[in-house]
C-alpha cells in the first residue's frame, strides 16, 4: 500500500491539530463569542498559528508523539462543529447515535486487537492492498446511502470525504483505519453514547414519577 510523502503528513498533522485545538477552544466560549464569525475564525487563525510554530515550539510536536495525528473523519467532525458555531449552536455536540455506536464499536475491537486480547491483526488490514480497498468502498456506499436517505447527513458526507481523501492522497498515515478513528474520536463517540444514555434514563424517571404518583394509595 502506498504510504503519503511526509512533507504531506506534516502539513496534514499541523492543520489537523490547529482544527482540533480550534474547536475545543471554540466550544469554551461564550454563546455570543460563538454565534461571530469573526471569533470562530480568529481562534481557528490563532490556533494554526500556534501550531505553525517551528520544531518543538509547536504543540504539534509533542501531540503528535502522544496521539500520532487525528483521523480525518475527527477532522471534518470539527470542521463541522466550527461551521455550526456561528448557528448558536450549543457548546458540546454530540455525535449522532448510530455513528457514535459505529465509532465505540469499532474502536473497542481495534484497541482490543491492538492490545493482544484478540489478535486478530485488523490494523494491519488498513495497508492490505485488497482489504483496505474493499473495506472503503463498503464503507463509503453505507455513508453514500445514509446521506441520501437524509441520515446524520453532514456527517455521512465527513465520513465520505475522509475516505476520499484517503483514496486520493492517503492522508493521514497511509492506513485506513487512522483515517476513519483516532484515540480523541473514540472518546468523543463514548461519552456521546453516555450523554444519550443519561438522557434516556433521566427521561424515563420523569415520565415515571407522575405515573407513580397518581397509582391509588392502599393502606
Amino acid at each position: 500500500m502506498e504510504l503519503p510523502s511526509l512533507d504531506w503528513q506534516f502539513f496534514y498533522g499541523r492543520l489537523a491539530w490547529a482544527t482540533v485545538l480550534a474547536t475545543l477552544v471554540a466550544a469554551l466560549l461564550p454563546a455570543a463569542w460563538r454565534r461571530s464569525r469573526r471569533a470562530v475564525a480568529g481562534v481557528l487563525l490563532g490556533a494554526g498559528a500556534l501550531m505553525a510554530l517551528p520544531g518543538q515550539a509547536s504543540p504539534a510536536y509533542w501531540l503528535v508523539l502522544a496521539f500520532q495525528w487525528p483521523s480525518t473523519v475527527l477532522l471534518g467532525c470539527c470542521l463541522l462543529k466550527l461551521s455550526m458555531a456561528s448557528r448558536g449552536s450549543p457548546a458540546v455536540v454530540a455525535l449522532p447515535a448510530r455513528l457514535a455506536a459505529a465509532i465505540a464499536i469499532t474502536g473497542l475491537v481495534l484497541y482490543l486487537d491492538a492490545f493482544g486480547l484478540l489478535s486478530l491483526g485488523l490494523y494491519y488490514w488498513g495497508f492490505s492492498p485488497y482489504a483496505a480497498p474493499f473495506l472503503a468502498l463498503v464503507a463509503a456506499a453505507l455513508c453514500a446511502c445514509a446521506a441520501v436517505a437524509g441520515r446524520a447527513r453532514p456527517h455521512a458526507l465527513v465520513a465520505l470525504g475522509a475516505l476520499a481523501l484517503y483514496s486520493i492522497v492517503r492522508l493521514p498515515t497511509g492506513n485506513l483505519w487512522d483515517a476513519l478513528l483516532d484515540p480523541l474520536l473514540w472518546g468523543w463517540a463514548l461519552v456521546s453514547l453516555g450523554s444519550k444514555a443519561a438522557r434516556w434514563l433521566a427521561s424515563k424517571a420523569r415520565r415515571a414519577g407522575p405515573a407513580a404518583e397518581t397509582e391509588p394509595h392502599i393502606a
